[in-house]
């Protein structure tokens, strides 16, 4: 044993890295490492500076700080993610720089300027557990900080962290009070309630300490809300807009005004090995009263039975004379395998990141899954979606064989999953975009409807199939449905420019620019909505802002010509209607 004596001290440490870096330099290496080389001099090493932290060292993507105070520690991370979260604004979200943070406060010891132990450890692996743009801090930091700090806490609990000994108490920081582009809620009007008991079930915490597991818990809860969707007596939110609230702390009486909903589902998941915890809270939004709290505990092979469980349990809690019989029926087993499953979760988990990257591994995903069960309906309903995602972004090659694929997928979804309304949906809208199967497409969405009427993405394909149908008003109906079963959708611009295409097509043209500048807020490289805007603002006489939304769609797709523009737009019923909207995008600037 060594006789020299070792410098200990106690201190702050910030564990700091940018989420999914390898997807952000595997699309734009240069770019990313530009950008993020902006980001550390104008802003993140200056706020360091100014709340006197250290940086002790750097990586590629990341780097440690030690902070003499945990408040310090603490308001620099709150400035760093608030100024972040500003400059992202105007940045398309597959491109942005996004930071985890985790903090903690402990004992390291110094060696040649540089810090070690399990206070080193703790800060990072709080870092690992933190959602893009999002901080996490140990009970340490938080007793420290919570009086001196106008942010708000989510107590997540004692999360055993991967080679931590002990669990860790966990608390998210919720810079809501501060944030630059946060809108309050009293800037917003709450959404009128509907008819029939209505609910948003929001994403689980992932209590297994491994943030691999995030797309397990996420699979749980999109479970959950597609057997409660089935139920005609219910109203639910889509996922997508649930979504919006991971990692976020939250105020259920908001979330009911956001959403427009009287009732929210929170809960965990706890995996472990071969067994499972679910617990489940149901609050009533008015009033912030817990209707009921409990919790689920099983094997993983149970763990359709404890989704069961959980769904049973809120609809007796507020829909208590659905029939049983309607219970029984939302209930299905997706798979016998659970490993089929888990590659299905992951897939999914990737699917709803919205890039190239991540679409292309979603396919393989659900490809694995399938090899595993060829059965498995709703796997490939999805993996013939990834080949909608690919033709809408561009870069689908469009060939026989590539649609051949395709339609296998689909077909496949059809046969097995005739009662599966999201496999109805997705292969409906599959067959009709990239095979330009219009009649069997739209049969197909009709029919998930039926199944299923809170099922915002079905609404969403089926307003696309009245628009190639040549039914605009039909079409606005169903995308205004959609949006209502998914009021914060992060993929609303697809509705949005949806809404824009059908008063185009009833020649509505001031409301078509209008729905696509909508559509552009959300996502201002979205091509349907830039070819939109064109067309719309061209026909109305605006040429100036047709010209530039078209230079901003060839920048994005210099290939676009008026020659392949049926590559990338859906059937169409009526040859007039292709003809006008491909007036209007050479009015706009398209070359033949």
């Amino acid at each position: 044993m060594s006789s020299e004596p070792v410098e200990r001290r106690l201190t702050a440490i910030l564990a700091a890295d940018v989420a999914g870096y390898s997807r952000l330099i595997g699309a734009d290496e240069e770019g990313t490492l530009a950008q993020l080389k902006a980001f550390r001099k104008t802003l993140v090493d200056p706020t360091i500076a100014k709340y006197r932290g250290r940086i002790v060292k750097t990586t590629g993507d990341g780097m440690l700080v030690e902070f003499a105070s945990a408040v310090d520690a603490a308001r620099c991370a709150v400035e760093v993610q608030r100024d972040m979260a500003s400059e992202n604004t105007e940045i398309p979200r597959a491109k942005r720089i996004e930071f985890r943070i985790g903090i903690h406060l402990g004992d390291i010891i110094i060696d040649d300027n540089d810090i070690f132990g399990d206070g080193v450890n703790i800060a990072a692996r709080l870092e690992s557990i933190a959602v893009p743009g999002g901080i996490s801090i140990s009970r340490a930091v938080h007793d420290q900080v919570r009086d001196r700090i106008d942010v708000c806490f989510d107590n997540k609990g004692e999360i055993a962290l991967k080679n931590i000994a002990r669990p860790v108490q966990v608390f998210a920081v919720s810079d809501a009070k501060e944030s630059k582009t946060t809108v309050l809620p009293e800037s917003k009007p709450a959404l009128a309630l509907p008819d029939k008991p209505s609910i948003a079930v929001l994403p689980f915490s992932n209590m297994s300490g491994d943030p691999e597991q995030d797309y397990f818990a996420d699979g749980m809860v999109e479970d959950i809300i597609t057997a409660l969707s089935h139920l005609k007596a219910l109203f639910v939110i889509a996922r997508n807009s649930s979504f919006t609230y991971k990692g976020r702390a939250v105020d259920v009486k908001q979330v009911g005004r956001e959403l427009g909903v009287r009732y929210v589902l929170e809960g965990s998941v706890r995996k472990a090995a071969n067994r499972v915890r679910i617990t489940g809270q149901l609050v009533d939004t008015a009033t912030g009263a817990h209707l009921w709290a409990e919790r689920f505990d099983g094997g993983l092979s149970d763990i359709f039975d404890l989704q069961d469980q959980v769904t049973e349990s809120v609809v007796g809690a507020i829909a208590p004379a659905v029939e049983k019989a309607e219970i029984e029926r939302a209930k299905r087993q997706p798979t016998e395998s659970l490993d089929a499953y888990a590659l299905y979760l992951r897939g999914l988990a990737r699917l709803y990141q919205f890039n190239r990257l991540a679409n292309d591994e979603a396919l393989h995903l659900f490809n694995r899954a399938i090899e595993l069960d060829s059965d498995f309906a709703s796997a490939y309903g999805r993996a013939a979606y990834c080949y909608v995602y690919a033709k809408a972004n561009g870069y689908f090659t469009n060939t026989p064989n590539e649609i051949a694929k395709m339609t296998r997928f689909a077909q496949r979804a059809v046969e097995l999953g005739k009662d599966d309304a999201i496999a109805l949906a997705t292969s409906g809208y599959a067959l009709m975009y990239v095979a330009c199967d219009l009649w069997e497409g739209a049969t197909l969405i009709d029919r998930a409807l039926a199944l299923n009427s809170n099922l915002a993405e079905a609404w969403s394909n089926g307003g696309w199939a009245k628009n190639w149908l040549g039914e605009p008003e039909a079409a606005i109906e169903r995308f205004a449905r959609a949006m209502r079963l998914s009021p914060v959708d992060p993929t609303a611009g697809r509705m949005r420019s949806g809404t824009a295409y059908a008063h185009f097509l009833l020649g509505h043209y001031d409301e078509a620019a209008s729905w696509a500048a909508k559509a552009l807020q959300d996502n201002p490289e979205l091509q349907p909505a830039l070819r939109q805007a064109a067309a719309s603002h061209a026909m109305a006489g605006r040429a100036d802002q047709a010209h530039k939304a078209m230079a901003r769609l060839r920048q994005l797709n210099p290939t676009l010509r008026i020659s392949n523009l049926k590559d990338v737009l859906g059937p169409y019923q009526h040859a007039e209607d292709f003809a006008r909207y491909a007036d209007g995008l050479r009015r706009a600037g398209l070359p033949d």
